[in-house]
């Protein structure tokens, strides 16, 4: 007679919540994002050595090494122009200080007409002041913010380069040669060799959106969080249209969609 089975081993209870999360405050590392577009691009040149497509790699890898520095830069306060900033705030307060003890009305008496014409005028001093030490007090925020959206956009032509690359890469022209016409671009890819291809545009988007989200997590300004929410769009739409011609291609190699 057999003996019975052994009771089943109950399954580990599910990990806690704080162990997925490590960190009380995650953040992205900069240094393995450069690390990871320069395996990208390492990659890229091993299979299409000398490919426009390696050049653009090769040009966000030096953009990303260039973002260290850039948001760095951004993040790191101005001392130089907030003490330039706090000494004109000063001057201003003090000159109208001084215009409020130096200046003494002629006559004893003064009619209403006289005393609502002076405090219209002291209310558009005390405006045009008021505009002044703002317009001083933001002045390095919007100096960073000017530059961090010209970083963005520097991010932004990149994403549009690498859809440009793709973009003739159409899975039916391949998958079909018979159907070329005279003025078809040249097809020199395998369906494989297409696949990785259209891979590597989609890695480079992905790695785009991530060195637009160092600027989101260094830099608080609504301005530059709505220009990241941009790339972050772009590079996904882009991407999306590069997947459908990923499927379409790996379904012709018979391989599983997901």
């Amino acid at each position: 007679m057999s003996s019975p089975p052994p009771p089943p081993v109950p399954a580990p209870p599910p990990p806690a919540a704080e162990e997925y999360r490590r960190e009380p405050d995650p953040k992205l590392d900069p240094a393995r994002i450069i690390a990871t577009i320069a395996a990208l691009q390492a990659r890229i040149e091993e299979r299409f050595p000398g490919s426009g497509l390696g050049r653009v790699a090769a040009e966000l890898l030096r953009i990303a090494r260039l973002t260290v520095d850039r948001v760095a830069w951004v993040t790191r306060p101005n001392l130089w122009l907030r003490a330039a900033a706090a000494a004109l705030v000063g001057l201003l307060v003090g000159l109208l200080g001084a215009l409020l003890f130096t200046v003494r009305p002629q006559t004893d008496t003064v009619h209403l007409a006289e005393f609502l014409q002076a405090v219209e005028a002291g209310i558009n001093d005390l405006l045009l002041i008021g505009a002044a030490i703002f317009f001083l007090v933001t002045a390095e925020g919007r100096i960073k913010r000017r530059r961090a959206l010209g970083f963005l956009r520097e991010l932004r032509a990149v994403a549009h380069v690498v859809d440009m690359h793709q973009l003739s890469k159409d899975p039916d022209a391949y998958l079909h040669p018979a159907e070329r016409t005279p003025s078809s671009p040249a097809r020199q890819l395998s369906p494989y060799e297409l696949s990785r291809y259209l891979d590597y545009c989609s890695e480079m988007l992905a790695l785009n959106s991530k060195l637009a989200a160092l600027y989101a997590q260094n830099f608080d300004d609504p301005v530059v969080l709505g220009a990241v929410d941009e790339v972050e769009t772009l590079t996904s739409g882009l991407a999306g249209k590069i997947w459908q011609k990923i499927v379409i291609v790996n379904r012709s190699l018979g391989q599983p969609e997901g």
